[in-house]
C-alpha cells in the first residue's frame, strides 16, 4: 500500500505531505484547491508523462516520492521492506526518475508502478467506450489461460500477416520475372565472356605501357648497358679503383675499409651490368600482344562503365546477379511454398480463432450477470449490461467484435455503452467493472479521481458503499466533491487553497460533520445541514460494520 506522498512545486501544490490510511482515504476540497494535481503527483510518481507546464511558477522542478510497501520480487529496490518511487520535472521540461534511489528511466517506474497503483478517472472512464478495452475485459474475466490463449493467436495471426506480405511481394514480383531474368542472364553473360580477374586492368596498363615504349625502352637500355660494360667503362673503372684501394690497404690499414667498399661497388656494378643486358633482351617489339593487350582493356572498362569502377566490382556485381537470377529461377517454388505457408498460417488463426470465440461465448453470460449485480449494489435497479460477442474479420484481437450495451431500465432497449449511458452512469458502470476485476488481480492501491460525475443523492451513496467495499481488501484513494462518498472515508483528508499554495489536513471526528455539511449545502455549516452530516456519518458506520 502507498504510505507516504510527498509533493513539492507542483502547480498550486508548493509543499504537501500525506499518509493515506490502509482502508478508504477521501480527499475533499473546495474546486480549484488542487485535490485532482494530488491524483497527477501520484500518476507522476508512477511513471505517467510529464511536462514543463506542470511546474509550479518561480520553482525550480516539481518533485514527487511515493513511498511503498514493497511488492514480490522487488527485492534489489527496497530497503527494510519499502520501496520509495520518485520523479522531477524540472522546468526546463527535463526530468529523473528513481527507484529505491537509484536513476532509472520513467518506463521502468512505469512497470513498477503497475504493480502497486491503478488509477482511474474520467479519461478512465471514457475508455470503456472502446472495443478494444471491452474485448480485454472480457478477456481478462476468462482467466488466465484464455489469455494464454490470446497471446498464441496475436502470434499466429502477426506470422499470418507476414506470410501474406511475403506472398504477395512474391506474385507482384513474378509478373515481372521474365523481364528481370532476360536483363540478369545478359549481364551475367556479358561478364562471364569477358571473365576479368582481380586487378587485371591495372597489370595490363602496366604491360601496355611497356609495349608501348619498347623502341624508346630499348635504347635506354643500351645507352645504360655500353655505360656499364664496354672497355673502360664504370665496370672497370670501379674495378681499377677496387686494386688501388687494396693496394692502399696493404700499406696501411686505416685503407682497407675503403678498400671493402671498392669491392662491394665492383660486385654491384658487375650486376647491375648483367641485369641491364638481361632487361634490354626481355624489352621486346612485339605490335600483336600491344594490339592485343589493347583490346583487352577496352573490353574491361566497358564493363566498368556499365557494373563498376574496379574489375572487383564488376566481379562483385556478377556475383549479385547470379544470386538474384538463381533466385529468380526458383520463384515459382519459393511462390508455391509460401502459398502453402500462407495456407497453414490461415488454419491456425481460424483454428486458435475458433477456441477464443467459444470461450469468449461462454464467459459473456457470466460476466454480464456479475455487472449487471453490480450495478443494482450501485443504485441502478433495472440496469443491465450486456456482452455481445459477434463474429467478425479475424483481426489482432481474434475473429469476434465485443460490444458492451447499456439497458438503463427494464422497458429501455440495450444500446452501445456509448450511446446509453449518461456520465453518471459512465462513472458506475467503471466502478462495476473495477468491482469485478479487484477479485481477478492483486493492485494492493486504488485511486479514483471524478469517479462521482455525474451522480449525486443515493446513487452517490451506493457508489460510497461500494468504494467501502473495496477498501475492505484493497487500498482506495477518492477524490470526491460528493459528501454521500466522503462519508465513508477511514481517513478524510480535505484540501484547501490558502495564499495560493494547496495544504492537505486530516479531519478529526469534530471536524468531519462541519466538511460534510459544507459539501451539502455549498456554504458555512448550517444545523440543518449538520444534522444531515451526522446521518451520513452514521450510515457509513454501519455500512462498514457490515462488510468488514
Amino acid at each position: 500500500m502507498l504510505r507516504q506522498l510527498h509533493i513539492t512545486g507542483l502547480g498550486v501544490i508548493g509543499e504537501l505531505d500525506i499518509e493515506p490510511a490502509p482502508g478508504l482515504t477521501v480527499l475533499t476540497g473546495e474546486t480549484g484547491a488542487g485535490k485532482t494535481m494530488i491524483t497527477v503527483g501520484v500518476s507522476l510518481a508512477l511513471g505517467a508523462r510529464g511536462s514543463a507546464q506542470l511546474v509550479r511558477s518561480g520553482e525550480v522542478a516539481a518533485k514527487v516520492q511515493a513511498r511503498f510497501d514493497a511488492p514480490s520480487g522487488a527485492d534489489e529496490w527496497a530497503e527494510d521492506g519499502e520501496i520509495i518511487l520518485a520523479r522531477t520535472i524540472a522546468a526546463d521540461g527535463r526530468g529523473s526518475a528513481r527507484i529505491g534511489g537509484q536513476l532509472t528511466t520513467a518506463g521502468a517506474l512505469a512497470d513498477m508502478g503497475a504493480r502497486l497503483v491503478e488509477i482511474h478517472g474520467q479519461h478512465q472512464s471514457l475508455r470503456l467506450l472502446d472495443g478494444a478495452t471491452q474485448t480485454a475485459f472480457l478477456d481478462r474475466y476468462a482467466g488466465e489461460a484464455h489469455i494464454a490463449h490470446v497471446r498464441e493467436y496475436r502470434s499466429a495471426y502477426a506470422a499470418l500477416l507476414s506470410s501474406r506480405r511475403e506472398l504477395q511481394i512474391l506474385g507482384d514480383a513474378a509478373r515481372d520475372r521474365e523481364r528481370a531474368l532476360d536483363l540478369l542472364a545478359y549481364q551475367v553473360r556479358e561478364i562471364e565472356s569477358i571473365a576479368p580477374e582481380p586487378g587485371e586492368t591495372a597489370n595490363l596498363q602496366i604491360e601496355e605501357s611497356r609495349l608501348g615504349h619498347a623502341e624508346r625502352l630499348q635504347e635506354i637500355a643500351d645507352v645504360a648497358g655500353r655505360s656499364l660494360a664496354d672497355d673502360g667503362g664504370a665496370t672497370d673503372l670501379v674495378a681499377t679503383a677496387a686494386h688501388g684501394l687494396e693496394a692502399a690497404a696493404a700499406l696501411d690499414q686505416e685503407a682497407t675499409a675503403l678498400a671493402e667498399r671498392a669491392r662491394t661497388l665492383a660486385t654491384e656494378v658487375a650486376d647491375l651490368a648483367s641485369e641491364v643486358r638481361a632487361y634490354r633482351e626481355q624489352v621486346g617489339i612485339d605490335p600483336d600482344r600491344l594490339q592485343s593487350v589493347r583490346e583487352r582493356i577496352s573490353a574491361l572498362k566497358a564493363l566498368q562503365r556499365k557494373y563498376g569502377a574496379t574489375d572487383a566490382e564488376v566481379l562483385s556485381f556478377l556475383g549479385r546477379a547470379r544470386d538474384e537470377r538463381d533466385a529468380l529461377q526458383t520463384a515459382d517454388e519459393r511462390l508455391a511454398s509460401m502459398q502453402v505457408q500462407v495456407d497453414a498460417a490461415t488454419a491456425a488463426v481460424a483454428s486458435l480463432a475458433g477456441a477464443i470465440t467459444e470461450t469468449r461465448v461462454g464467459v459473456a453470460p457470466k460476466l454480464s450477470a456479475s455487472l449487471t449485480s453490480h450495478l443494482a449494489d450501485l443504485g441502478m435497479p433495472g440496469a443491465a449490461i450486456e456482452l455481445a460477442v459477434e463474429p467478425d474479420e479475424p483481426g489482432p484481437l481474434g475473429a469476434d467484435r465485443i460490444e458492451l450495451r447499456f439497458r438503463g431500465g427494464v422497458s429501455q432497449p440495450a444500446l452501445p455503452l456509448a450511446k446509453a449511458a449518461s456520465g453518471g452512469e459512465l462513472s458506475r458502470v467503471m466502478l462495476a467493472c473495477r468491482s469485478v476485476l479487484a477479485d481477478l488481480d492483486d493492485v494492493p492501491t486504488l485511486v479514483f479521481d471524478e469517479i462521482d460525475a455525474g451522480i449525486g443523492g443515493q446513487a452517490g451513496l451506493a457508489v460510497g458503499r461500494r468504494l467501502a467495499q473495496l477498501a475492505t481488501t484493497r487500498q482506495v484513494l477518492v477524490v470526491t466533491h460528493l459528501p454521500q462518498i466522503a462519508c465513508f472515508a477511514d481517513l478524510h483528508i480535505r484540501v484547501r487553497k490558502q495564499d495560493g499554495d494547496a495544504t492537505a489536513e486530516v479531519l478529526d471526528d469534530r471536524e468531519r460533520p462541519v466538511e460534510l455539511s459544507r459539501m451539502l449545502a455549498g456554504m458555512e455549516a448550517s444545523e440543518h445541514a449538520l444534522s444531515h452530516a451526522e446521518e451520513l456519518l452514521d450510515e457509513a458506520a454501519r455500512v462498514r460494520a457490515e462488510v468488514s
